[in-house]
Order: C-alpha cells, then sequence, then structure tokens
C-alpha cells in the first residue's frame, strides 16, 4: 500500500505542512490508521495518528505547532514510540512523553489520557 501524506512530509522535514512534498512510504499489506486525542497535564492537548502495516507502527504526534513522526521500537509494555530526541510511550488509554536530552531516567515531561 502506499501512504501519501504531506503531514509525514513536514515531520520528517521539519517544515510547515504548506511548504512540504508530499511522502511516499511503501507499507506491506493494508495499513490501518486510527486518530486519538488526548487530554494532557498542564492543559495541553496531544493528537496522535497511529498507522500500522504488518510489522510497522507509526505514530504521528502533534503537539501544538510541532509535528513529530516516531516509529515503534521494543518495549516491555504498551507501545513506544520514538523519533527525535522525543519517545511516546502508551499504555491502554494512557501515555506519557519523554524529552530524551533531559536523561535516560528522567520522569516524563507531561502524561494524557485519551478523550
Amino acid at each position: 500500500m502506499r501512504l501519501k501524506s504531506t503531514m509525514l512530509a513536514a515531520a520528517l522535514l521539519g517544515v510547515a505542512a504548506a511548504h512540504a512534498d508530499p511522502l511516499t512510504i511503501d507499507l506491506p499489506g493494508a495499513a490501518e490508521r486510527q486518530t486519538v486525542a488526548y487530554s494532557c497535564d498542564g492543559d495541553r492537548t496531544v493528537t496522535a495518528e497511529y498507522v500500522n502495516a504488518g510489522a510497522n507502527s507509526l505514530a504521528i504526534v502533534k503537539l501544538g505547532d510541532e509535528t513529530v513522526l516516531m516509529v515503534n521500537v521494543l518495549s516491555a509494555s504498551g507501545a513506544r514510540y520514538a523519533g527525535q530526541q522525543y519517545v511516546w510511550w502508551t499504555k491502554g488509554n494512557s501515555a506519557d512523553f519523554y524529552d530524551l536530552t533531559k536523561g535516560e531516567d528522567a520522569p516524563a515531561e507531561f502524561s494524557c489520557e485519551a478523550e
């Protein structure tokens, strides 16, 4: 399946979506997409679009004006996604956002619950 998304291109290139070129990713089989809105600490809101195709899983995480493309990485429990210096770790309806520049053992920057 071919997935075309200006949002993905913007996340990869670090530019505004209005100025991005489309990106095509060849994924095996049909991709399932799900968008989840989260309410987070400090009155933050986060929207995450999850794209799953076979063993490939992506999360496109919108944090205000910033979009981060993340890929699924090994985790003991839940689903853990990494992109740039960030980790988005979901377990059930909960999610935690980490900034790895703060150290591997640093607490989550903020926590969220699916709406």
